[in-house]
């Protein structure tokens, strides 16, 4: 009787944890962000964090719409440099050699905020245009806001891979998995931040 008494109460708790869980994913997937908020606001810097699609693309555009005068690529691979990474967008090196700087460092999104921090320390910035995936920006904004001072303005752009499938991404394998693993990721970063909060406050 007792080992079924424990096995009922272990029962009750991983459905409670699963269902604390699936509404947490749901929650997550609904606060992604589905439209660019604020598409015109001028802003001191755009940064750019690597790892998908559409993302440099994106920044050189913004840059070339004068809605910053530099832009800071995080997370470029060490062999990579200005020209090649530039070529890939159907960008000419020498059209933005003047305003583009990249990073080399980072090979996580904590490593992009710790990046992006440093730059910001060297630069006269009050405001950033941050530009990543939808599914990418609830965790670079949280990653980000932890290290850098609080009057510096951040402005959201997210953008849209094709590949990720927002609406009813549930029945898409792919964007599926992407997504729990991002919701997953998320947690871990949010967790992270909390511990760090009590053992520094």
């Amino acid at each position: 009787m007792r080992a079924w008494r424990n096995f009922k109460r272990l029962a009750k708790l991983a459905i409670g944890l699963a269902v604390v869980w699936a509404g947490g994913l749901v929650w997550f997937s609904q606060s992604l962000p589905r439209r660019v908020e604020d598409p015109q606001t001028h802003t001191d810097a755009i940064v750019v964090l690597t790892g998908g699609s559409l993302r440099v693309q994106e920044g050189v555009m913004l840059l070339r719409a004068g809605l910053a005068p530099k832009l800071f690529i995080s997370g470029v691979a060490r062999n990579v440099e200005l020209a090649p990474l530039l070529t890939q967008d159907n960008v000419e090196a020498g059209e933005f050699a003047c305003c583009i700087e990249l990073g080399h460092a980072a090979l996580d999104t904590p490593g992009n905020a710790r990046e992006i921090a440093a730059w910001l320390a060297t630069q006269k910035v009050a405001s950033i245009r941050l530009v990543t995936a939808n599914y990418h920006m609830p965790r670079a904004l949280m990653e980000l806001r932890a290290l850098l001072p609080a009057e510096i303005r951040i402005v959201a752009h997210p953008v849209f891979p094709p590949a990720f499938k927002q609406r009813d991404w549930y029945l898409w394998p792919g964007t599926s998995s992407l997504l729990i693993g991002e919701y997953h990721k998320f947690l871990r970063s949010a967790l992270r931040q909390l511990l760090m909060r009590e053992l520094l406050g």
